[in-house]
């Protein structure tokens, strides 16, 4: 239930992310080539609008397997050996996530204490920024996912795209209708 919770939240801020960043940029665009003009706030909310959406989705690629894999090596392994140093990739990704948590939550105090603003939205930095915190909770979480995983032999490894693999198999397809053709 709590990581059925994970997901529907993860997908609807991704989501909710990418559509008002779009339509942001589409209103500058417009405001700016049609009548000259602009938002004075426009170009710093895109900005954290987008590191929001790229915070949140490295959790969300790591869950369907949108990140690229570099696992020539691990691959001579057998699947025993591929989930020890899979373990090893992962806790060394916790210890990662670990410091960067840990200095988010400094930041983003020492933030709130002093109350400073962004330059052009009345938003205090601590909120516009704790995504530092909130994307490296999930990205935390979706690594213990992972871990638990290949832990327990349900998979081998990280969950990756194979991009190589992938357009072999659509050189094979394209070949293939030529071939008919």
């Amino acid at each position: 239930m709590l990581l059925r919770l994970l997901n529907k939240t993860e997908e609807a801020v991704i989501s909710l992310l990418l559509v008002a960043m779009t339509l942001l940029v589409f209103l500058e665009v417009i405001l700016r080539f049609v009548f000259n003009t602009g938002l004075t706030w426009g170009q710093e909310a895109t900005l954290y609008l987008s590191a929001w959406f790229v915070l949140f989705g490295v959790s969300y690629g790591l869950k369907v397997g949108a990140h690229i894999g570099v696992d020539a090596f691990v691959r001579l392994f057998p699947p025993l050996g591929q989930r020890l140093i899979s373990v090893l990739a992962i806790l060394l990704s916790l210890g990662y996530c670990g410091l960067f948590i840990y200095g988010a939550w400094i930041y983003l105090g020492k933030m709130h204490r002093i109350g400073i603003e962004l330059e052009d939205i009345p938003v205090q930095i601590w909120i516009a920024r704790s995504i530092l915190l909130v994307g490296l909770v999930f990205l935390s979480i979706r690594l213990l996912l992972l871990l638990w995983s290949v832990v327990t032999g349900k998979a081998t490894g990280f969950n990756k795209s194979d991009e190589a693999d992938e357009s072999l198999h659509l050189a094979e397809e394209i070949k293939r209708e030529e071939a008919r053709a």
